[in-house]
Parts: structure tokens; C-alpha cells; sequence
């Protein structure tokens, strides 16, 4: 028996039910870091090939790998950035970049022995692999494109790093909300056939990524969690009366967003029969989501002068802080004039029973 691939089984069975962690991080394809206080776990087997996994000694988290890269002399799953780290744009931690892990076909990245809850999950990426596309040469006109699933769902369909980024050797970071139901966290990245395959190379194409950094919102310590209750309280003081959809879309952490199409068919166009109540913000609609979630859809009412104030405020506060006894924030939706919340679904339901 292969060690660690027992985690890896149906269910992921290692720490289940008697959960240890809150959180990992992991430095893709490269040696052990330190940076803004979060320390990146080392992820460089030198083993790593076309049918591969690993798994840390104390089984916090684990990666697999499968593909081979076709007509490929040398099968390298690392990519090296062969420029200075200084050239890296937006980023002040560029050693987070110097190496990558990439892969020609399906890439995993596993969390175990996770509390259940909601995480968020922050995927850092730079594409060193290509130049720069304004140089017009033939090796400028490389494309790396791939799917990332988070707990087998789709969040984001041909993502092209450099286009998301803004150009080549340009650091960016995706962040995504995620449940962890049975404690344990998926990230998948899968190459669906897109993109170049033989620029710079022959047989160079795949996902590529840079780090890994999942945590627990109910893992955030009390200092920090006052502060930010703190920042929030005091930022809805001196904000403008008027909405600020760019200030809402760059809060921190910044909530999952959902179309507005998405969430009229989920309630199926708000139909009185799924309104489970209304406030001072507005009408409260019960949904379900495409993937099966059921969800409860709260929709800012436009003459609701109060519910503006509220809508950025409860993102601001609940999404900075988690709990078990707290009804979770799944994303909200601004879409023109229209502006929704959407959190989970707690069927008969009360307080005292979330208490005691």
C-alpha cells in the first residue's frame, strides 16, 4: 500500500469526523515560504509525474496529478520563472511566483481532516510560461487556458491568467467561497483541450499555479475579528449616503457574486409562493441553485433607503466574520439598480434551537 493513498479513498476517510485543521497552505511546485505571515508548506516531490499523488505527513492536504504532455522530450511538471522576480507586477511577495506547478491534464488539490463550514479558498497564479503578447513574435502568441472546480462545481470556465491579469509575468489571485460539508476541500484544475499546445514548446500547455491559501472564517482570531467590526462599523459611518457598488466589490474578503439571472431562476422569477417573509431591506425569497443548494434570496427593496446601508454592511461584517451559530453568507448579486444577498437555507429553524 502506497503511503498516504488511503486519505485519498471514497469519503477521504483520514481525520473525517474528528476534524483537525482550519486551514493550509501550499507553495505549488516549489520549497517551503514565509510571507505575510502565512508559512506556504513545501509541494516539490521530485516523483511528481503523469499518474502521481502525495500527501503530507500529518495529512492536512494532499495533490494528485494526471497527464502526459504529448510529443514532450522532457516531462517537467515545475515551471521556473528564468526571469528576475523583480519584473513581477502587482505583487510584493514575488518569491510566491518563482516557481509553479503545471500540469497537461487534471490537477488536485486536496484539504483534509477540515472543520465544516465555509472557507475561503485564495488561488495565486502569474503565467511565466509565455511573452508578452504586445511583442507580436510567434512565441507571444502562446495561450494557457483551464476550468477551476471548487468542490466539484465550476467556478471559473477558460481562465486565461495572463488575459485575467492584465499581461504576462503579472501576479494575480483568485478568490472563491466554498463549504466544507465533510471535512474535506477539492480544488481542481482541468485542462479541456483549450488554448496552444507547442508555444514555446512542444507539448506545453496545462494549468499552472503558484499557491494555495484555504482558511476557515471561523478560525480568525478575536483581535482580528473586533477590528474588522470595528473598520466596518466606522467605514458605514463616513461613507456616502450613495452606493458604491466599486467600494462593495473590493471589500475584503470579497464575497462570491451571483448573476442576477441566475438568482430569478432559482426563485423562479420571485414567486410570491418562495417568499418566506419581508423587512425593513426588503422581501426574502426561498431558491434553488443550479448545483441543488437551497438557498434564502434577500432583495434590497429600491425604496428602501435603510436597506442600502444594511446590504453593505452585512457584507462587510459577515463575511469578515464566520460561525457556526451564524447563518452563512453564500454571495450577494449587484446587478444596475438591483442588489441581493444570498445566504443558506435553514428549514424550521430557530434561534434557540441554533443555541442550545
Amino acid at each position: 500500500v502506497f503511503p498516504g493513498l488511503n486519505c485519498l479513498q471514497r469519503n477521504f476517510p483520514c481525520n473525517r469526523n474528528s476534524p483537525l485543521y482550519a486551514n493550509f497552505s501550499i507553495k505549488c511546485g516549489g520549497r517551503e515560504i514565509s510571507a505575510q505571515g502565512i508559512v506556504y508548506e513545501a509541494e516539490d516531490s521530485s516523483s511528481f509525474g503523469a499518474a502521481s499523488f502525495y500527501v503530507t505527513n500529518t495529512e492536512k492536504w494532499a495533490v494528485s496529478n494526471v497527464g502526459l504532455f504529448f510529443e514532450r522530450k522532457i516531462q517537467s511538471y515545475v515551471q521556473k520563472n528564468q526571469n528576475s522576480l523583480s519584473q513581477l507586477i502587482s505583487t510584493n511577495i514575488p518569491e510566491l511566483y518563482h516557481t509553479s506547478r503545471i500540469s497537461p491534464g487534471s490537477l488536485r488539490y486536496y484539504g483534509l481532516g477540515l472543520d465544516n463550514g465555509l472557507y475561503t479558498v485564495s488561488l495565486f497564479f502569474a503565467e511565466t510560461g509565455f511573452k508578452a503578447r504586445n511583442l507580436r513574435t510567434w512565441e507571444s502568441l502562446g495561450r494557457r487556458v483551464f476550468d477551476i472546480y471548487i468542490q466539484g462545481s465550476l467556478e471559473l470556465k477558460d481562465f486565461d491568467i495572463s488575459k485575467e491579469a492584465g499581461g504576462v509575468e503579472r501576479a494575480i489571485r483568485k478568490n472563491f467561497m466554498a463549504n466544507v460539508a465533510e471535512n474535506y476541500l477539492e480544488i481542481h484544475l482541468f485542462w479541456a483541450g483549450k488554448g496552444t499546445c507547442c508555444i514555446p514548446d512542444q507539448g506545453y500547455y496545462g494549468p499552472l499555479i503558484s499557491a494555495i491559501h484555504v482558511a476557515s472564517g471561523i478560525a480568525v482570531p478575536v483581535g482580528v475579528v473586533t477590528l474588522s467590526l470595528i473598520f466596518a462599523v466606522f467605514y458605514m459611518k463616513r461613507k456616502s449616503p450613495h452606493f458604491n457598488e466599486e467600494e462593495l466589490l473590493e471589500m475584503a474578503p470579497r464575497p462570491n457574486t451571483f448573476s442576477y439571472a441566475e438568482l430569478r431562476s432559482a426563485t423562479d422569477d420571485f414567486n410570491p409562493s418562495n417568499k418566506l417573509g419581508e423587512g425593513g431591506f426588503g422581501p426574502v425569497f426561498k431558491g434553488t441553485l443550479s448545483d441543488g443548494r437551497i438557498v434564502a434570496v434577500k432583495q434590497l427593496s429600491v425604496t428602501s433607503h435603510q436597506g442600502k446601508s444594511q446590504f453593505e454592511n452585512e457584507i462587510s461584517t459577515i463575511s469578515a466574520v464566520q460561525h457556526r451559530n451564524l447563518v452563512k453568507l453564500n454571495g450577494c448579486c449587484i446587478d444596475g439598480d438591483r442588489h441581493l444577498l444570498v445566504y443558506e437555507y435553514l428549514e424550521n429553524r430557530s434561534l434557540d434551537l441554533a443555541l442550545f
